[in-house]
């Protein structure tokens, strides 16, 4: 059975910092390429990032391009995201997914496979 779990999120202040991580298990985790979603409230979910399966290629979305970081650990089957300058606009639930088409950096949810829970992110102004 597939199981991601994401963890780290919390409430900080404008400016902060979080590293969310996720733990993925069931599944042959360097055989897949990894993302990071998020939901505001009253808002669709939203790409944030990807990596691909070595880790060497990723893609992120406009508003968090100059302050976030995605990576990953295959020996540790974890993937990251390093979230810098935080602002309340990433206020939102964060999701970690897997897509098994590791030919592809994708963007849309709908490409991937498996989802975590989520974690809970909120920036104070």
């Amino acid at each position: 059975q597939v199981q991601l779990v994401e963890s780290g999120g919390g409430l900080v202040q404008a400016g902060d910092s979080l590293r969310l991580s996720c733990a993925a298990s069931g599944l042959t985790f360097s055989s897949y390429t990894m993302g990071w979603f998020r939901q505001a409230p009253g808002k669709e979910r939203e790409f944030v990032a990807a990596v691909n399966w070595s880790g060497k290629a990723t893609s992120l979305a406009n508003p968090v391009k100059s302050r976030f970081v995605i990576s990953r650990d295959n020996a540790k089957n974890t993937v990251y995201l390093q979230m810098n300058s935080l602002t309340p606009e990433d206020t939102a639930v964060y999701y970690c997914a897997a897509d098994g088409a590791t030919w592809q950096l994708s963007r849309q949810g709908y490409d991937y496979d498996y989802w975590g829970q989520g974690t809970r992110v909120t920036v104070s102004s």
